[in-house]
């Protein structure tokens, strides 16, 4: 992507969470005092003491500024999407609580993930937490769209679960024949995990925003998209990522013999590789390092990598052109456009 559109995305980022910021704060301040501390832990906020401001990250807040882009896309005040901003913000934290509980992942963001550096029943109670405050925060927004947007949010709420069911419910299927995991699954899967919480984001800044249902349900669509694009890249940087930037070890989904995109795209081929890399992952013995590099290099020779490449590449398309389906004011929906295609820029 030209370096200009990440300057401008950076801005946009910058100026959402600027926004957003103090609403968030107050929000997580009305916690009980433990799980307030590992809120603040897992927005970056925080040390595991408590000390603010050492060695966190806060990440990127997309979600946040895709509610914000969204109000404004629709020609409103980007103000009236703060309390969506927050809702989506806070879901999205206690989401990735409890998937690197159920995951196993004791690394968030290169630091131990809350479970690790509180324990699994602290961290599954502040999950909780944020959760119930995701939705209070949004149901206590001033306005006549209210109703709307809680309907809207408790429904990916919904999806969300059942998209990390799937995801779990893969780890019983087999490799291949009668009940393998097909394409078909995963798009939904994904759909569901993540795209359901982006597209949910840009729709409740264009519910707010006091948009039609038409305008709202293009725009939520093209979040889904962009959700899934931005999985299967995700999938990518699972087997092949820098671990300086993911935070988790290289061929980490491969040594856990997660059905990711790629490995999935790979044993779809008829060739040498992909038959080879079928019998790596049937057998019951553990992945050494040595094992897992092979079994990266045979999803790459039977075509897995470039695939998936391809099919973040027809998403992305797909959520790009969502938002020239409707009128949209000119700035937001560039601005839009240009963060859509700064996702999919992760060292892919």
């Amino acid at each position: 992507m030209p370096y200009g559109h990440g300057v401008a995305v950076g801005g946009v980022l910058k100026r959402s969470r600027e926004l957003v910021r103090p609403a968030l704060v107050e929000a997580v301040g009305r916690l009980h005092p433990w799980t307030g501390e590992m809120a603040a832990y897992a927005l970056g906020w925080s040390d595991a003491s408590g000390t603010p401001g050492r060695g966190g990250s806060e990440g990127k807040g997309v979600r946040q500024a895709l509610a914000v882009l969204g109000a404004e896309a629709v020609g409103a005040d980007g103000g009236v999407a703060v309390a969506g901003a927050v809702a989506v913000e806070l879901v999205h934290t206690f989401s990735l609580m409890h998937d690197d509980i159920m995951d196993g992942d004791g690394l968030r963001r290169q630091r131990p993930a809350v479970w690790k550096a509180y324990g699994t029943g602290p961290a599954v109670l502040a999950g909780d937490a944020i959760h119930a405050l995701a939705v209070q925060c949004l149901a206590e927004a001033p306005g006549p769209f209210t109703g709307d947007a809680v309907r809207r949010l408790c429904g990916t709420l919904n999806a969300l679960v059942s998209g990390q069911a799937e995801d779990l419910r893969f780890e019983r299927h087999p490799w291949s024949g009668t009940g393998a995991v097909g394409p078909d699954q995963y798009r939904s899967m994904a759909e569901d995990k993540t795209g359901a919480l982006l597209g949910c984001a840009i729709a409740l800044g264009a519910t707010l925003g006091g948009a039609p249902s038409a305008t709202v349900a293009v725009l939520e669509r093209a979040g889904r998209q962009l959700g899934v694009a931005f999985q299967v890249v995700d999938d990518l940087l699972g087997i092949w990522g820098d671990p300086a930037v993911t935070g988790k070890p290289v061929h980490g989904d491969l040594r856990l013999r997660k059905k990711t995109y790629p490995v999935l795209a790979a044993l779809a081929g008829t060739g040498a590789a992909a038959r080879e890399l079928a019998v790596l992952l049937d057998s019951p013995e553990p992945f050494d390092s040595a094992t897992a590099t092979r079994a990266a290099a045979l999803v790459e020779e039977a075509g897995g990598r470039a695939a998936t490449r391809e099919e973040a590449r027809r998403h992305l398309d797909a959520a790009r052109h969502g938002l020239r389906e409707v009128p949209l004011a000119p700035g937001a929906a560039a601005d839009l456009d240009a963060l859509f295609a700064y996702l999919l820029d992760r060292s892919w």
